[in-house]
């Protein structure tokens, strides 16, 4: 049985690096006992009148100063194979892998699809609640099936991908915030070396440079892999170096009218077409060109190579008022110039 921590610090266990202590906490790392421990974790909240909070790797999250809650650090690490043939490969994995570590461990087996989202700070559990995303990919594409405990009563559920209401960085998960730990998530790759994806940005030149370096008139998703993993790196920086949580501000969706009566005044405003009706325009873009970019305020600043990203400069002492700050700040900026409101991708806990 896990056991309950008291005055649990949470201050490493979020890239934003924000100062944070939790009430309680409980470190979630057996397949075999993660029923019971659920169980009692629910029976401790109910009888100390708190909430249940799941903090997976912080990579999405925005913590305040004093969280007054049962937090569970789901950690089981586990990678099943399901069903193995000539064309696919069905993967159940358990909440705790590192994401970029697993998407390592599908190339080295052959199993394509994933490559697209490295680098993505976090870990398993948490993907299918935001539905991640990069250049073209969305995991989305991937998953058949999420397993979740209901942490309203214990209960387990499987959920289809249909169940699971999958769109732009949004899930069923995300509309029912903190009712659900989910323990395993099922991946359906395929092994066809030739289907992975490039039209998206700057990949495919970069993409088709690894190629040429390794012998290859095409990209092979290691590749994609190693052509991702350079661009991100040299455009976002290492949590571990810098803190931060990724992109902050989801790229806007917008009516047409509204892009083209944009696009006659700044003519470089790059756009990704959705539909007749609507198009996505790079949040990044707005806020470097509204001359945000290196700039917020101070603690947290947006990053000087990548608009998109606040950072902060006082590790384990900025707050989530300095976040709200700045926030405010840059949304209000982009409003300003633009008619455009951004909203914020990462969870703010209160």
């Amino acid at each position: 049985m896990a056991n309950i921590i008291n005055n649990y610090d949470l201050s490493h266990n979020n890239t934003m690096a924000l100062s944070s202590t939790a009430r309680h906490a409980m470190i979630l790392d057996s397949s075999d006992t993660l029923a019971d421990d659920i169980r009692h974790a629910i029976d401790f909240a109910a009888q100390h009148s708190l909430p249940l909070f799941v903090l997976s790797f912080g990579s999405n999250v925005i913590l305040p100063n004093e969280l007054n809650a049962l937090v569970l650090l789901p950690r089981i690490k586990d990678i099943k194979v399901l069903d193995d043939n000539a064309d696919s490969v069905t993967l159940e994995v358990a909440c705790g892998e590192n994401w970029h570590e697993f998407i390592q461990v599908c190339l080295d087996k052959g199993y394509y699809g994933l490559e697209n989202l490295a680098l993505i700070p976090g870990l398993v559990g948490a993907c299918p609640v935001q539905n991640i995303g990069a250049y073209g990919v969305q995991v989305s594409d991937f998953i058949t099936k999420v397993i979740a405990y209901d942490l309203t009563n214990g209960q387990r559920h499987e959920f289809g991908a249909n169940d699971c209401q999958f769109d732009y960085r949004h899930s069923f998960f995300k509309d029912n915030e903190g009712r659900y730990l989910i323990s395993h998530v099922v991946f359906k790759l395929h092994k066809d070396e030739r289907k992975t994806l490039t039209n998206y940005g700057d990949l495919s030149v970069m993409a088709q440079v690894f190629a040429t370096k390794n012998g290859r008139d095409l990209p092979h998703p290691i590749d994609v892999f190693h052509a991702v993993v350079a661009i991100r790196e040299s455009k976002l920086p290492n949590p571990a170096v810098l803190a931060n949580c990724g992109s902050f501000f989801q790229n806007p969706i917008i009516p047409i009218a509204q892009f083209n009566t944009l696009k006659a005044e700044f003519h470089d405003l790059p756009s990704y077409p959705i539909d007749d009706q609507v198009i996505k325009v790079p949040a990044g873009w707005l806020i470097d060109k509204a001359g945000l970019k290196g700039k917020g305020v101070a603690p947290i600043l947006t990053h000087q190579k990548q608009a998109l990203v606040l950072t902060n400069h006082a590790p384990y002492t900025a707050t989530q008022d300095d976040i709200r700050t700045a926030q405010d700040f840059i949304v209000h900026t982009v409003q300003d110039k633009f008619g455009i409101t951004l909203v914020r991708e990462p969870v703010w806990v209160k």
